[in-house]
């Protein structure tokens, strides 16, 4: 609920990235959220990038800068912006934009400064990280447990330095849909009403482990006639992705949606959720979505997941890069509806019970107030 013993707030979000995933979509989700609360909200980012159009489609204040990169041109016009528009508190999600803020903030007074780490990757064990992350921003969000002591114990920072803040989702979105729902997404994408159907929605980026779930689907369906694959998405890594379906000796049963805008739909086609990662995870919104439309999931050991995913309980979690331990599980599940069934409602019970968008909102909102507040 809104925060109603303290004023609006005027919030800006930073995202130099022109790429397209969770983390922009978690910028969008959130800055939404907070307008709806009453905040004024405002998105900084490259002109080119797709959050920039994203966040004009759903009617939320973007503002072109050129942050793409670190550079005098990005550091003047952020830094001129921020001066004439006076935010109250500024979240900022990426590399370049935190380093572009820091600077910036050295000659502006006033300005509260919070840092969102989505990913898993490492960060430098240098001065200047440290500065950064210990004295230029006031506090640090990420989005698991698992990342919050990454970062605590790999840069020496005072543990309620850094807040574990989850991505929430919309549970009235993101839930099982009708049969029918089933059905025309079935119908419209060529798969067989009777088949059994595995299914991946994810930024087609290499970590994301697709070639590993080629590999297990391919060899699972040489056996099992009646399975298919639906691969949603789009990316850097789309060519070789399609190349390599298309080599796979069973292209016919591998649909290969593109970029979508009904994932609930979507997931109501499937019967089995996958997520082979193997690099640079926090909690994925992916499997989340998955877990909240009670699918059962498959997904591995990296990141923040198993903070998530509970193994043998909502899903299997299998070491990262092992496409025959990716098939050994997905087997079992396709064989076993019973065991499909008691992981979805334990997966949806999971995602009711920790990871709401008002739970995502409220830790938020609290860390900006105190930010503001020192």
């Amino acid at each position: 609920m809104p925060n109603m013993a303290n004023p609006p707030l005027h919030i800006v979000h930073t995202e130099n990235s022109c790429g397209w995933g969770g983390q922009e979509i978690r910028v969008l989700t959130e800055a939404a959220g907070m307008m709806r609360r009453g905040h004024r909200v405002t998105i900084l980012c490259p002109a080119e990038a797709k959050i920039y159009s994203a966040a004009q489609q759903r009617g939320i204040p973007a503002v072109a800068l050129p942050i793409a990169r670190k550079n005098l041109q990005g550091l003047f016009a952020l830094r001129r912006w921020l001066a004439e528009h006076h935010p109250d508190v500024v979240n900022t999600h990426s590399s370049t934009d935190t380093w572009l803020t820091a600077l910036a903030r050295l000659t502006l007074n006033g300005l509260a400064v919070v840092r969102t780490r989505h990913i898993s990757a490492p960060v430098p064990r240098n001065l200047p990280s440290r500065w950064l992350y210990r004295h230029a921003v006031d506090r640090i969000a990420t989005t698991g447990e698992a990342l919050r002591l990454q970062l605590v114990r790999g840069l020496d920072l005072p543990p309620d330095h850094v807040i574990s803040v989850p991505t929430g989702i919309d549970l009235a979105l993101y839930c099982p849909q009708p049969d029918e729902v089933r059905t025309r997404i079935r119908t419209e994408l060529g798969v067989s009403p009777a088949a059994k159907v595995v299914g991946i929605v994810a930024t087609l980026r290499s970590w994301k482990g697709h070639t590993y779930l080629l590999q297990a689907f391919s060899s699972l369906a040489a056996k099992h006639p009646e399975l298919e694959l639906i691969i949603a998405g789009d990316g850097p890594m789309r060519e070789q992705i399609a190349g390599w379906a298309a080599q796979s000796g069973v292209a016919g049963r591998i649909h290969l949606t593109g970029q979508r805008e009904d994932v609930p739909a979507l997931l109501a086609a499937m019967d089995v959720f996958v997520l082979p990662s193997y690099a640079n995870e926090g909690v994925p919104q992916a499997l989340m979505q998955a877990m909240a439309a009670g699918l059962p999931v498959v997904s591995t050991h990296v990141g923040a997941i198993d903070e998530l995913v509970a193994d043998k309980l909502s899903g299997f979690l299998v070491e990262p890069k092992n496409a025959a331990q990716l098939e050994e599980k997905l087997a079992e599940l396709l064989q076993n509806p019973e065991l499909c069934a008691r992981f979805g409602q334990k997966g949806r019970e999971i995602v009711e019970a920790r990871y709401s968008l008002n739970a995502m909102l409220d830790a938020m909102e609290g860390i900006f107030y105190s930010c503001v507040q020192r």
